[in-house]
């Protein structure tokens, strides 16, 4: 719809008047709510704006409707519509008649298009008479600036039109603005320049030359022109070849009528299957054979035509009067169900398409039609034939094409589905894959898994100084006995999940988890210089973690025993089916040692993880010497707590 002269609008006034004025326009239509209101602006929005940017510009909104035509009929040849229009017809008032055809045609692709009517008279002293009815009030001041704008542009004549009449018409569909435009049409002539006296050899010679090709040409013209048996002198001859306007094979022509009609009444019902011949009472005198196989009533005579049909473009009344009104638009007639025949009234209705005529000298309308079909199916719904068409109506060669264009869309369709369908599949692929990633990154560090990944072989590295952290749930063994296995699996989910957040609050690497045990790295598998202190942290957060983490026997919190050692090690990728990243080396049997020879609730120390804690803020106290399987005596210690951080900022809160 015409919805869109708010942004028109908006060009319009930002390219006279700078995108500032725009700018307060919208600002003070916002204020006075009536713009962006709703999504189609409506046509009481639309002339409140226009009358808001009447007082911004100080202008009357008969100027500003004007200007808005003209960059209406800017923006249509923009949006490329310049060569339809253009062909629309070879002067003024045929272009404006064949408007409605052009709306016509426009209301196929825009179904809610609610465009306006043009009616054109020729008055006896040369003057247009143009009738605009639109639904719309208030923006027949539109009309002008298009005609103006066409006129110009198509035809180089001048335009002034003004009105001479405004009214609203009861019709069916309520009531219409009519509006009556004056045209009056100049043509512009092109001046020949006065040569100025006594002109140079060069102009002389410009100007023979220039005469010969005239000369050239209107030989041509007479050597064109057809032998007629009368005579005629050399001045009639002369003057039909060189009078500007009145040519003899164009301008001139006019057409030759018999004195009577060389073709018989079946004859022309044949030819023509569906036409209509009404009088100005709408009594049905002549109709086509094909029509009165369809609707069978016509073949009564004098039946009125409104009982079988109904006008449903343009919207008015069925009247002659009305009819004329609007003779030059393209009439759609659609049967009524009621007057049609039993086998018939499950059928969709049949619609005709066509052009209205007035025969002033027998003072009836004929109508020729076609169906207004778009589809076999459609043509197959009526239980009609391609064979029903006449052979030299376009309309069969309008249902084949279409048919085509209709499969071609489905088969783009099918094509768009299946790409929907692989988009679809191609996002549930890369959710399946992020999956997959998550799960290997959990397995095994992030740049062995991408190594992986990528086809490569991952070497065995050797790392000269680490920290590896073991920990297990006290009396693990007596809970298991003592509960359901479901108990379990929940008590070490719970204890697991806290302890993997806390892997990546304080950069540690998860080696693995087999029963109750966990296993953890500092320093590898990519080396730094705060191991210890990474670990350590990660210890004293496993403490705290533990706390909210249930016997399923007592209901007290569970107790855990953690031990760590800081030394060399070896690490690397070992297994095919499930490959895991392993620490080999004498590093890993300490540290295991140090958690088995714990105390509950305690973090045990090796003497080079002391080593590697002492003086970084830790606060460490001596256990003395223990007798440490399969290593002899040695001096351990318990991590108490970190001075330098508190318990939230070691869980990371």
């Amino acid at each position: 719809q015409y919805g869109f002269i708010n942004t028109c609008l908006k060009s319009l006034v930002v390219e006279k008047f700078g995108e500032e004025t725009w700018e307060k326009l919208r600002i003070q239509a916002e204020v006075e709510d009536t713009f962006m209101t709703y999504e189609v602006y409506d046509d009481v929005i639309t002339l409140r704006l226009v009358k808001e940017a009447c007082k911004m510009l100080n202008v009357s909104s008969e100027v500003v409707l004007k200007l808005f035509g003209e960059y209406f009929f800017s923006f249509c040849k923009m949006s490329g519509y310049d060569r339809m229009l253009r062909t629309l017809g070879g002067n003024l008032m045929e272009f404006i008649e064949n408007l409605d055809a052009l709306h016509s045609y426009l209301a196929l692709s825009y179904q809610e298009m609610n465009a306006p009517s043009f009616r054109v008279e020729r008055r006896e002293d040369g003057k247009m008479l143009l009738h605009y009815y639109s639904d719309r009030r208030g923006l027949c001041h539109i009309v002008p600036g298009i005609i103006e704008a066409v006129a110009k542009d198509f035809f180089n004549s001048q335009v002034s039109m003004t009105i001479l009449n405004q009214s609203e018409e009861e019709e069916r569909t309520g009531k219409k603005e009519h509006v009556v435009f004056l045209v009056i049409q100049k043509t512009h002539l092109v001046k020949r320049k006065a040569r100025p006296a006594g002109g140079t050899s060069t102009d002389k010679t410009h100007d023979k030359e220039c005469a010969q090709v005239l000369l050239q040409k209107m030989k041509a013209k007479y050597s064109a022109l057809p032998h007629c048996s009368g005579r005629r002198t050399h001045w009639e001859i002369l003057r039909s070849i060189v009078m500007f306007g009145q040519g003899n094979l164009v301008s001139s022509f006019t057409p030759f009528y018999p004195s009577k009609l060389w073709i018989e009444e079946k004859a022309f019902c044949n030819a023509f299957p569906f036409h209509i011949v009404f009088d100005g009472a709408l009594r049905v005198k002549q109709s086509g054979v094909n029509i009165q196989k369809f609707v069978p009533g016509l073949q009564t005579m004098d039946i009125q035509l409104n009982e079988y049909f109904s006008i449903i473009h343009p919207q008015v009344t069925f009247t002659i009067d009305s009819i004329k009104k609007f003779i030059n638009s393209q009439f759609v007639l659609k049967t009524r169900r009621e007057m049609m025949p039993e086998s018939s009234k499950n059928q969709p209705m049949l619609k005709l398409r066509g052009q209205m005529l007035w025969m002033d000298a027998l003072g009836c309308m004929v109508y020729l039609c076609s169906p207004k079909l778009r589809s076999l199916q459609e043509l197959e719904e009526r239980g009609m034939h391609i064979a029903d068409i006449a052979q030299h109506d376009t309309t069969r060669d309008l249902i084949l094409l279409n048919q085509q264009r209709l499969a071609e869309i489905e088969l783009s369709n099918q094509l768009e589905r299946k790409k929907e369908e692989l988009r679809i599949l191609s996002r549930t692929l890369e959710v399946e894959k992020k999956k997959t990633e998550t799960l290997l990154y959990a397995m095994l560090p992030r740049h062995v898994a991408n190594q992986l990944k990528e086809g490569k072989k991952v070497e065995a590295g050797e790392f000269k100084e680490c920290t590896i952290l073991f920990s297990d749930v006290v009396t693990f063994t007596y809970i298991c006995a003592a509960c359901e296995p479901i108990q379990i699996v929940n008590m070490l989910n719970s204890m697991y999940s806290k302890f993997d957040r806390l892997t990546s609050i304080h950069d540690v690497y998860k080696v693995e988890t087999i029963g109750d045990a966990y296993m953890v790295v500092g320093g590898v598998p990519i080396p730094a210089d705060s191991h210890a202190e990474r670990v350590a942290n990660f210890a004293l957060g496993m403490r705290i973690a533990a706390r909210e983490v249930t016997n399923p026997i007592t209901g007290d919190p569970i107790q855990i025993r953690v031990g760590i050692h800081t030394g060399p090690v070896l690490a690397g990728v070992v297994g095919e089916k499930m490959p895991r990243y392993c620490l080999f080396g004498d590093t890993v049997n300490t540290a295991s040692r140090m958690e088995s020879h714990g105390v509950p609730n305690h973090i045990h120390l090796s003497p080079t993880s002391y080593r590697a804690l002492e003086n970084k803020g830790f606060e460490i106290s001596e256990r003395g010497e223990i007798e440490v399987k399969g290593k002899g005596r040695m001096s351990t210690f318990f991590l108490l707590k970190n001075l330098q951080a508190s318990e939230d900022e070691i869980m990371g809160r």
